[in-house]
């Protein structure tokens, strides 16, 4: 496992051309680990530097860099459509302007986002089953898979080849949830038929069973949340309750009831409040630190709520209902008006609204339905319009949409499907 150690800790201090010359030489990979019943424990560490280098690129990274980054990428697209010269000279103009796709304008222009698919994230280990989870490490270029094959999977993200870093097997285990910890430390991935959840330690290299939690009355928990200071998980319960847990002590130390069931919940930003949608079409937003009860409203138009997403920098939230319409609010408003009015109903899906998502820098809001294939759009802020060619491609690509997730800067662009595969865009 000593391999699979260093190319983690490697990954992590950001020696990326390195560990990529190591992984492409690297025809096997080790074999999974699992989570037996005997507990042992995964060997593969991911050692994180008490300072990290940042290892996403962005805009502001010195102009070497993104040159680099450019004839390192020009070579990852993988041609979808056309083969002529056209498609080149425009993946080099693509290229030219960004090295993330974001621009390099002050704002990202309306109409028409320039993108292109790269191989799938997953590609060289992609699940048998529906994935449940696609999520971006939040420092390292990484991207975490899961799903129903109770597999949790980690790929170095370079939209060429995509390498395997590592795989544990939780057994019998289908994973409803992955998430990575505030710090990117830990995985935390709950299942779909009790209240056991496991934490992934890539520290310590452990894979732990949490069969239960003091002050949790709950027969099953499949949703939940990480707050952004990566103290407390937030569990969705059922008729209504939510529940504070503190990752420190594994503990219940608060929780919050709305009227009819929790669709969806979310932390601000900043971490001191909590927005939560009911499946009534009401939206709570409760004080973290106290508890408390802050405000309600009616999310105008819906009969039942089924997503909730919130912008990181406390400017928006978004409401997904099951007739397909997504409402964005002002998070000021919200929290100063009992019936504040969206800034724009969004009707581009026709099938319920389960997928919602902010790019990191608020640009952008990507909506999906996993009822209907290629039901996946994005939405650009602040104009609040749909960007009119995505998805737009010859064969169905996405399939249904199960999970999205945006890169820390915007680079990349991921779906989790039922097909088993993070789609991936550039």
């Amino acid at each position: 496992m000593e391999s699979e150690e260093e190319r983690l800790r490697q990954l992590v201090f950001g020696a990326e051309d390195e560990l990529l010359e190591k992984l492409e030489g690297s025809d096997e990979e080790q074999a999974q680990e699992s989570s037996s019943d005997s507990e042992e424990e995964n060997e593969s560490r991911l050692q994180l530097p008490a300072k990290r280098k940042a290892v996403w690129e962005d805009e502001d990274d010195e102009e070497e860099e993104q040159i680099d980054m450019t004839h390192r990428f020009r070579k990852d697209f993988k041609k979808r459509d056309d083969d002529d010269d056209d498609e080149d000279d425009e993946d080099d103009e693509l290229l030219k302007k960004t090295g993330n796709y974001v621009g390099s304008s002050e704002s990202l222009p309306k109409g028409i986002i320039k993108l292109k698919r790269c191989l799938n994230a997953n590609s060289m280990n992609p699940s048998e089953d529906r994935l449940s989870t696609v999520q971006f490490h939040p420092s390292a270029q990484v991207v975490m898979t899961a799903g129903l094959d109770c597999t949790i999977s980690l790929f170095q993200v370079d939209g060429k080849t995509n390498p395997k870093i590592q795989s544990i097997h939780l057994e019998r285990f289908p994973v409803n949830k992955a998430c990575f910890t505030a710090n990117g430390e830990q995985v935390v991935a709950t299942g779909m038929k009790n209240k056991l959840f496991y934490i992934y330690d890539m520290i310590e290299g452990k894979v732990i069973p949490v069969p239960r939690v003091r002050g949790l009355n709950e027969q099953r928990v499949k949703e939940f949340e990480v707050s952004p200071d990566g103290e407390f998980l937030l569990l969705t319960g059922s008729s209504g309750y939510l529940h504070l847990m503190t990752m420190k002590t594994r503990e219940v130390v608060r929780s919050l009831k709305i009227n009819g069931n929790v669709c969806a919940a979310a932390f601000t930003g900043d971490g001191s409040q909590i927005f939560t949608s009911s499946d009534e079409g009401e939206v709570y937003i409760w004080d973290v630190k106290s508890s408390k009860f802050v405000s309600r409203f009616v999310d105008e138009g819906c009969v039942r709520g089924t997503s909730l997403a919130v912008s990181r920098d406390g400017l928006y939230v978004a409401c997904g209902s099951q007739s397909g319409v997504v409402n964005i609010y002002s998070q000021k408003t919200c929290l100063q008006e009992s019936s504040p009015k969206p800034l724009k109903a969004v009707m581009n899906l026709l099938t319920p609204a389960t997928s919602l998502r902010f790019n990191p820098n608020s640009e952008i809001l990507a909506i999906a339905s996993r009822a209907e294939d290629e039901a996946n759009r994005l939405v650009h802020i602040p104009s609040f319009t749909v960007f009119s060619n995505f998805p737009l491609f010859r064969k169905k690509a996405i399939y249904r949409s199960h999970c999205l997730d945006f890169s820390p800067n915007s680079g990349f662009y991921s779906v989790a499907n039922n097909k088993g595969h993070a789609v991936l865009f550039r």
